[in-house]
This record gives C-alpha cells, sequence and structure tokens, in this order.
C-alpha cells in the first residue's frame, strides 16, 4: 500500500527472495523438507540472500534516489537466528557489517501480533513454511528478540499493532514515517 502511494519512487524488495539468486536460496531455506538445516548454515544462506540483494537491488535503488522497502533484513536475522536459534549475536552483526558493507534501514517496522495470533494467521493461509513449523516457544524468542532489539535503538523503530485494521495499520505507518521525517505528508 506504501508503495502503491509512492508510485515509481518506491521499490519493493524482501529477504530472501529479492533476486533470482535469492529465489533459490528462499526456497532452501523455506522448504519444510529441509528440517535438517543446522542454525549456522540457515544464518549464512540468509546472508548470502542478503548480500545479493543489497548489491543488486537496494544499493542501485538508493543511488536512484529512490526509497526501498524490504520485507525482512538485518534485524530479522538477529531475531530468528540469534535470538531464535541461540547464535552469537556479534557474529551475527559482523556478518551483517559483511553482507551489507555497513548499510541500514533508516526505519525498522515491526507488525507485531501475539505469537498465537501469527501462528493462527499461518494455519488460515495453508501450509506452513519451514520456519513457520517451528515449535511455540522458537517464536516466542523471535518475538522477545525483536523487542530487545527495538529497545536498544527506539527512535528506528516503528511498533505497529499487526491485530489493527489494514486502514489503521496503514494510518499508523503512515504518521510514524511523517513524524520521523522519512516522508513528507504529500508522499503517504
Amino acid at each position: 500500500r506504501l508503495a502503491a502511494r509512492l508510485g515509481e519512487r518506491a521499490v519493493l524488495t524482501r529477504e530472501p527472495g529479492g533476486t533470482p539468486i535469492g529465489r533459490s536460496i528462499r526456497d532452501v531455506l523455506l522448504d519444510p523438507a529441509n528440517r535438517a538445516l543446522v542454525p549456522t548454515a540457515e544464518l549464512l544462506l540468509y546472508f548470502a540472500d542478503r548480500a545479493q540483494n543489497v548489491a543488486e537491488v537496494v544499493r542501485p535503488a538508493l543511488a536512484a534516489g529512490r526509497v526501498v522497502l524490504c520485507d525482512r533484513h538485518v534485524e530479522s536475522s538477529l531475531a530468528y537466528q540469534g535470538f531464535g536459534r541461540g547464535l552469537d549475536l556479534g557474529a551475527i552483526r559482523s556478518l551483517a557489517a559483511l553482507a551489507t558493507l555497513g548499510l541500514r534501514p533508516d526505519a525498522i517496522v515491526l507488525l507485531d501480533v501475539p505469537v498465537d495470533v501469527g501462528l493462527a494467521r499461518v494455519g488460515r493461509r495453508g501450509g506452513a513454511d519451514r520456519l513457520e513449523s517451528e515449535e511455540r516457544e522458537f517464536h516466542e524468542r523471535v518475538r522477545e528478540g525483536y523487542e530487545t532489539l527495538r529497545g536498544e535503538e527506539p527512535a528506528r523503530w516503528l511498533r505497529l499493532d499487526g491485530t489493527a485494521s489494514e486502514d489503521a495499520v496503514f494510518e499508523a505507518l503512515r504518521r510514524g514515517l511523517v513524524e520521523r521525517g522519512l516522508l513528507g505528508e504529500s508522499d503517504a
């Protein structure tokens, strides 16, 4: 919805899967048949995708003066592989510096929902992917990880109530980005 409002200025991408190479990596990462994927390999695959996405999509778009809207980024690896899987946060941050060459988002939007709500939405949507199939405790650790990360840099984070209506979520997003000076009133 935000991309539609921004028009041609906006570039939408996602991690994993924002590039052709990334789509192949996404298939490996999310395939429920790959349950044997160890946490370190999982982390490295996410960062392989991220390095490709930053080089191929994000940096060129920013250089052209466009606004990049990315579904997930480094903070997702910190939450999922760091807090969720228990991998070292310092190592993840080092990989982030390497994969992104220090690029960090101006704002991070957290669509927050209770774990039960998120899992119910997955269930309504149909077959869960490899990460969505994890035990509830994993998802609790991930959610707590996001809250911890948000607490470390609150000015960069925009927490939205993901249980609100789509219109209410969009209005809170628009207002939050305008308040942070990232969008003008006419942009959103």
